[in-house]
């Protein structure tokens, strides 16, 4: 699975990497490649927990909006 994520240098230091097609992933370390390895590991553990509570098989489409 591929996502798109967002890693920003914060003002206080360090850096804070963000899913925003997953709600609430969000991690932070000291460099980007620790803010990132976090993230993953926070990614899997949302996947793991919507994985529960959603239907085995999602139909996905894309729609034309005029």
């Amino acid at each position: 699975m591929k996502v798109c994520i967002r890693i920003v240098k914060n003002e206080q230091g360090g850096y804070t990497a963000i899913c925003a097609s997953l709600p609430g992933c969000v991690s932070t370390g000291q460099t980007p490649e620790d803010a990132r390895e976090k993230l993953n590991v926070a990614i899997r553990g949302y996947l793991a927990a919507v994985s529960n509570c959603c239907p085995d098989e999602i139909l996905q489409e894309v729609a034309e909006v005029s």
